[in-house]
């Protein structure tokens, strides 16, 4: 665990931190349902299919979140069971986006669709490079301290959210500045092989080792 003391289990740091690790959920929640509103509907405004694959992904950042949420209700704080529910669920959502995103880019790059430019896209996508990898980085260091690698893996999902941000962000000004439509296909196609292997390892437990 990177030499994070871990808090022993039903202790009241254990506690605590599972209390902290609900409310970052619960904060990861409310951003994901404006972000994944605000960049599908800019998304299909633009014709961006990028720009519709990070709202996709909002939309699945936000069901994780609503899996950790659970994990962390009640008695299932302490249950070894629901973690282990919590982690393969956590895991779907990235398999989950991958095949949408992957065949739309594909189709977008092969009939040459050229998406219209955005200034909405461009300020989210902004603003997600910045706050996303403040939450991913709380959440994985919760999720080492009481050894719920859900909540490690949901924090992975905000640092794939901020390197997508990053993809999406180069591609929107790339395609506004120069023309260069077909970054956003090319940016569509890496967020989609980028959730199979996040989904992989969360589905395996890696992230709480990371």
């Amino acid at each position: 665990m990177n030499g994070v003391e871990a808090a022993a289990i039903g202790s009241p740091e254990h506690l605590r931190l599972a209390r902290r690790a609900r409310l970052l959920s619960w904060a990861s929640l409310g951003y994901m349902a404006l972000e994944g509103l605000v960049a599908v509907v800019a998304g299909i405004a633009a014709g961006s299919i990028a720009l519709i694959g990070f709202g996709i992904d909002s939309a699945i950042e936000g069901f994780a979140s609503v899996v950790i949420v659970w994990r962390f209700t009640g008695s299932r704080t302490l249950s070894a069971d629901a973690e282990r529910k919590a982690q393969r669920l956590v895991a779907v959502q990235f398999f989950l986006l991958a095949p949408y995103v992957g065949i739309e880019a594909i189709r977008s790059l092969s009939e040459g669709h050229r998406p219209d430019e955005s200034l909405v896209g461009i300020a989210l996508a902004a603003s997600s490079l910045v706050l996303m990898p403040l939450l991913g980085r709380a959440k994985q260091r919760i999720g080492s301290r009481i050894g719920s690698s859900a909540t490690a893996s949901e924090g992975k999902q905000n640092l794939l959210c901020a390197y997508l941000a990053a993809a999406l962000l180069l591609g929107l000004l790339g395609n506004a500045l120069f023309g260069a439509w077909w970054l956003d296909p090319l940016v569509a196609l890496f967020i989609a092989c980028v959730a199979v292997v996040e989904g992989r390892e969360a589905w395996r437990g890696d992230a709480c080792c990371h």
